[in-house]
């Protein structure tokens, strides 16, 4: 985990580039963010090397793929079975995420289906794990807000090192 300080208005204009054009490499990136190739690299290394940047990998629309019925579903556990539930958990294809919460709930989880039969049974599956004592769920209607960093990074940025890119557009 890195210190929210680690990411100044140039990270913030990378990573906002990298969204916008996934496929760029840094020369590219660097004539986007009007910064040396050289920097470019350097600072991408140094977002990956902190765990700011996880993967480059697609972004995959489970519901564009055939896994429209989602649903977020609250799980109550044994008292300490929290390993054994992320074991549990981890086998179930339909499982996108898990966290542990406070409050009710021990575990929030999300989930998607093909269809409700499909997503009966993900909920099903879900129930088999020994430590879960009860589950509430609730099907997802639409996404009002797509899960999102940038904002809140941009919100927090240090004043950027070197020529920030988010005033050049």
């Amino acid at each position: 985990m890195t210190d929210k300080r680690t990411i100044d208005a140039l990270d913030v204009a990378l990573l906002q580039a990298l969204r916008t054009h996934p496929r760029a490499g840094a020369l590219e990136l660097s004539r986007i963010t009007g910064v040396a190739r050289a920097t470019v690299s350097a600072r991408l290394q140094r977002l990956e090397d902190t765990g700011v940047v996880t993967g480059y990998g697609p972004d995959v629309d489970v519901s564009a793929a055939g896994f429209g019925v989602q649903a977020f579903v609250t799980l109550e556990i044994a008292q300490g079975a929290i390993e054994d539930v992320r074991r549990d958990l981890e086998d179930i294809p339909g499982l996108l995420e898990a966290h542990a919460t406070t409050g009710s709930g021990d575990v929030l989880c999300r989930v998607a289906a093909g269809s409700h039969e499909a997503l009966q049974q993900v909920l099903v599956d879900l129930n088999r794990s020994p430590a879960v004592v009860r589950s509430t769920s609730v099907v997802a209607l639409s996404q009002l807000v797509p899960f999102r960093t940038l904002p809140l990074l941009a919100s927090e940025a240090a004043p950027g090192a070197g020529r920030s890119a988010m005033n050049r557009r």
